[in-house]
């Protein structure tokens, strides 16, 4: 199953931004999501500045897919 994502990747600020989390909160997330091989967690610097980025792996795209396709299915019950 081919899954189609919007962004390739994102970073530590825009994803903080985007889900209105805080530091501490996405950082223990992401580590989880890592643990369970559902993304990749790319650190490095960008001139002097740190930068962090996130890629979903095939298993993560896939637990995705099955995810939404649950919530479709509780959707198409009511």
């Amino acid at each position: 199953m081919s899954v189609l994502m919007v962004n390739d990747s994102a970073d530590f600020s825009t994803l903080k931004e985007l889900l209105g989390v805080t530091d501490g909160n996405l950082a223990s997330h992401a580590k989880a999501l890592e643990l369970e091989n559902y993304i990749e967690i790319q650190k490095q610097f960008i001139g002097k500045k740190p930068n962090t980025s996130y890629r979903a792996t095939k298993d993560g795209k896939l637990a995705f897919v099955a995810h939404i396709d649950a919530l479709e299915k509780l959707i198409q019950k009511k």
